[in-house]
């Protein structure tokens, strides 16, 4: 009996570990919070220096006959979709799908469990270009693109650090699928 009695006094008590534990966002997710601030940031950098140091449609030569910044702006969707289309509230309509977008990506990131950390860190790259884009269209209208990569007369579609950030965390969602071979959704 004594003996009971000794392992319960020396029990710790942990009632006020797992309240601050609910407070903070856990260690293991905090990628998640850091990582689409940090794409974000640089996102928005990137673009302001463009804005004030190479005037719309202009180019700069970085790598002769194979890379450029070039000032573009994209009024459209990915990949200058809709960019030459004109039609009433095209950006309000275009920023109200990406922000359900980025929504339902927010919440489907939330449910993933603490083991899918490849799948966890893509989807934060894509909240964090997503949300870099949103901001351009809700500010000005379009979106900044700047990345011009081409080859001789062959170019592909400019981009810019938010596109960058979308493409990798597709990348590594396909390869996180491809290497668990069950899908990414599947929850422990």
């Amino acid at each position: 009996m004594d003996n009971t009695l000794d392992e319960i006094r020396l029990k710790p008590d942990t009632t006020g570990e797992q309240e601050a534990t609910a407070a903070a966002p856990a260690p293991q997710r905090l990628i998640e919070f850091l990582l689409p601030l940090v794409i974000v940031g640089v996102d928005q950098w990137t673009k302001a220096m463009v804005r004030a140091s190479v005037p719309v449609h202009d180019s700069v030569t970085v790598i002769p006959g194979l890379f450029d910044i070039t000032h573009a702006l994209n009024s459209g969707a990915a990949f200058g979709i809709l960019n030459g289309a004109d039609f009433p509230y095209k950006t309000v309509i275009i920023a109200v799908i990406a922000t359900a977008a980025l929504i339902g990506v927010g919440m489907y990131a939330a449910s993933l469990s603490h083991h899918q950390l490849v799948a966890r860190i893509g989807l934060a790259l894509i909240i964090g270009g997503a949300a870099g884009n949103l901001i351009d269209r809700v500010l000005t209208g379009s979106v900044v693109d700047f990345v011009d990569v081409y080859w001789r007369t062959h170019h592909f579609w400019a981009f810019n650090v938010a596109d960058s950030a979308i493409s990798v965390g597709v990348t590594m969602l396909i390869l996180d699928m491809l290497t668990t071979g069950t899908h990414v959704s599947k929850t422990v």
